[in-house]
C-alpha cells in the first residue's frame, strides 16, 4: 500500500509483531510516522529494529501517542494494554482501522466487508473470485490472505474484499464498507467476550459504521442476525438459505451452508453491478479454500475431503449435512464437551474415527449413535477409514476441535491428512 500522508509526523505504539504487526510497522515507517514496537520474541523485534524504537507499550507514557495498534490475537478483554490505553485516552486500534483512515488517499474504490461466525472465509474468497471473474481489479485481505497494508493498492474502480473477525471489528471505528455482509452468529470466542450478546454486538458494529446509502446484506437464519437486521439503518438486504437451490454445477460449493455462502456472494456481486453470466461463471469455477471441505482425492469412487478448518462442532455440522454416507474423522483439543450441533446429521455417518485429546470422550459420546474406532492419530484413522469406505462414500476430516494438541495449527493438521491420503497404497 502506498504511504499515506495522514500518518506523517504522528506517533504510534505497536504491540505484537506477527505478520499483521510487521506490515503495520513497515507501512507507518514508510508513511513517515514515528513508531515504537514490541513483541516478546527477540527474533520478531530484530525484524523491525531499523524502522521502529523497540519499547514495550506497557512501559511508555501512551498519552503522547496518536494510537496503540495491536494484533487481533491480543485478548484486549484481559490484556493490560487495554486499560493503559483507556487511561491515557489514546485509541486502541488495528490494521483495518489504519486502512480505513488511509482510504481517502487511495484511488476511488469500493470495500466489501464480510463477517459471521462460520463461512466467512469461503464467502470472502468466493466474492473475490466472482469480482475477479468479472474483470474488476480486486484485493483479498483482512482475516484471510496477506495483511491488507502489505498489499499493493488497487487502480481506480477496484474492490477490496475483507474478511473481518469480531476481533478486527473491535479495533476499528471508521471502516465504512460500501457493502457489509453478516452470514450468521453462533456461540464462539466466548473467552474474549463477557457473554454471547456481547459477541453478537461486536459483529453488529460493522453495520453501525456504514453510511446510510451503503448496503448491508444480512442472512436472517438465526435470531441474533435477525435482530441486527432489524436494528440496521439504510439499505438492508435480507437473505436466507431456506428452500431449494441447485448447487450441482458448483463442485466446490456443496451443502446447505454453501447455499448461504453462495446467496450472500451473489447478492454482493449484484450490488456491485456484476452481471449474471459472470456470477454464474464465478460460482462454477470457484476452487474452494484449502482446509475447508477441500477435495483431496477420489480413489475408487471414494471422495476424501479435508475440512480441517472446522474447529468447533457448529462448523463441522455443515460438512456432515453435505454428504449422505460419511466416514468421519474427528477430534483434537475440544472447544466444547458435546457434539450437539452435529447430532441432526449423525444419520449421514457410516462410522466415526476419533483422534487426539478428545478421542476417548468422543468415542463415548458417539458409540450410542454409530460404529466408532478410537484411532489416536489422523494417519491411522485415514488408513482404517479408507479400508472401510465403499464407492459413493466420503472420508471426511472435520475435527470439530482445535488442532493444538498434536499440530501447530489447522493448516498443518490438514496437510497431514492430505499426506496420509497420498500415502495410501
Amino acid at each position: 500500500m502506498t504511504p499515506a500522508r495522514a500518518f506523517a509526523g504522528k506517533r504510534y505504539a505497536v504491540l505484537g509483531l506477527a505478520r499483521t504487526g510487521l506490515s503495520v510497522v513497515d507501512y507507518l515507517w514508510r508513511s513517515s510516522a514515528s513508531v515504537s514496537a514490541w513483541d516478546d520474541r527477540e527474533e520478531a523485534r530484530e525484524q523491525v529494529a531499523n524502522k521502529a524504537t523497540l519499547a514495550d507499550p506497557l512501559e511508555l507514557d501512551l498519552s503522547k501517542f496518536d494510537g496503540v495498534i495491536v494484533s487481533p490475537g491480543v485478548p484486549i478483554n484481559r490484556h493490560p494494554i487495554a486499560d493503559k490505553a483507556r487511561e491515557a485516552e489514546v485509541p486502541l486500534i488495528g490494521d483495518i482501522e489504519l486502512f480505513a483512515q488511509a482510504r481517502p488517499e487511495l484511488p476511488p474504490h469500493k470495500v466489501v466487508g464480510i463477517t459471521g461466525t462460520n463461512g466467512k472465509s469461503t464467502t470472502t474468497a468466493l466474492i473475490h473470485h466472482i469480482v475477479k471473474t468479472a474483470g474488476i481489479p480486486t484485493r483479498l485481505g483482512g482475516n484471510i490472505g496477506k495483511p491488507i497494508l502489505g498489499e499493493r493498492e488497487l487502480e481506480e474502480g477496484g474492490v477490496y474484499v475483507l474478511e473481518l473477525s469480531s476481533f478486527q471489528i473491535d479495533l476499528t471505528y471508521s471502516l465504512d464498507c460500501d457493502v457489509a455482509v453478516l452470514l450468521n452468529i453462533t456461540p464462539d470466542h466466548l473467552d474474549r467476550y463477557e457473554n454471547f450478546d456481547a459477541y453478537a454486538a461486536a459483529k453488529g458494529r460493522l453495520f453501525e459504521m456504514q453510511s446510510p446509502d451503503h448496503a448491508s446484506i444480512i442472512a436472517i437464519d438465526d435470531e441474533s442476525s435477525r435482530k441486527i437486521a432489524g436494528e440496521t439503518d439504510g439499505v438492508v438486504i435480507q437473505i436466507s438459505a431456506g428452500g431449494c437451490m441447485d448447487q450441482s454445477g458448483w463442485p466446490s460449493l456443496q451443502g446447505p451452508h454453501n447455499a448461504q455462502n453462495a446467496i450472500a456472494a451473489m447478492s454482493v456481486a449484484r450490488r456491485l453491478g456484476i452481471g449474471e453470466e459472470a456470477i454464474e461463471e464465478g460460482l462454477r469455477t470457484f476452487p474452494g479454500l484449502p482446509h475447508r471441505m477441500e477435495r483431496v482425492a477420489d480413489r475408487g469412487g471414494v471422495l476424501f475431503l479435508n475440512d480441517s478448518k472446522a474447529t468447533n462442532p457448529t462448523s463441522t455440522a455443515p460438512a456432515l449435512a453435505a454428504y449422505p454416507a460419511i466416514h468421519w474423522i474427528l477430534g483434537g483439543r475440544a472447544k466444547a464437551d458435546d457434539l450437539d450441533a452435529c447430532e441432526p446429521y449423525f444419520d449421514h455417518v457410516r462410522a466415526a474415527y476419533t483422534v487426539g485429546e478428545t478421542a476417548d470422550m468422543f468415542e463415548k459420546l458417539l458409540e450410542p449413535w454409530m460404529p466408532v474406532r478410537n484411532c489416536g492419530t489422523i494417519r491411522k484413522a485415514v488408513r482404517i477409514a479408507a479400508e472401510a469406505a465403499r464407492s459413493g462414500e466420503t472420508v471426511l476430516l472435520s475435527p470439530a476441535c482445535a488442532s493444538y494438541d498434536q499440530y501447530r495449527d489447522f493448516e498443518e493438521r490438514g496437510d497431514d491428512f492430505r499426506a496420509a491420503v497420498g500415502s495410501l497404497s
